[in-house]
C-alpha cells in the first residue's frame, strides 16, 4: 500500500513537471515523451468516473482529486478544442521539431 502511494506520487510529480514544460495537464496515453505518464493519467480519468459514481474501489480518493485539481488536471479529453488541438501542435513541434504528426499521434 505504501509502495502503491509512493508510485501514485511520483506520476503526480511527473505530471507538475510535464506541466511545467508544456503548461498544461492535457496528457495522453499518447503523449511524449512520457508514455507511462499518459497511461497514468488516463487511469487517474477513468478512476475518478468511478468514485463520481459511489465505486472507490478504483483507488481514487479525495486527497488526489485535490491534488490533481490544484494542478488544473483536466478530467475530460473527450473534446477538445480548436485551441487545445493548436496548443499539443505547439507541444509537439517543440519536442520534435517539426509539424508532420503521424497518423496513430
Amino acid at each position: 500500500r505504501i509502495l502503491d502511494q509512493k508510485r501514485w506520487h511520483q506520476k503526480y510529480y511527473d505530471l507538475l513537471s510535464y506541466k511545467e514544460i508544456f503548461g498544461h495537464t492535457r496528457v495522453s496515453k499518447y503523449s511524449p515523451p512520457n508514455t507511462s505518464l499518459g497511461r497514468w493519467a488516463e487511469l487517474q480519468r477513468k478512476n475518478y468516473k468511478h468514485f463520481l459514481k459511489g465505486d472507490t474501489s478504483f483507488k481514487m480518493t479525495e486527497y488526489r482529486i485535490r491534488l490533481l485539481n490544484k494542478a488544473a488536471f483536466e478530467w475530460d479529453r473527450s473534446a477538445p478544442t480548436w485551441c487545445e488541438r493548436y496548443e499539443d501542435l505547439v507541444s509537439f513541434v517543440k519536442e520534435f521539431g517539426h509539424a508532420r504528426i503521424p497518423n496513430k499521434f
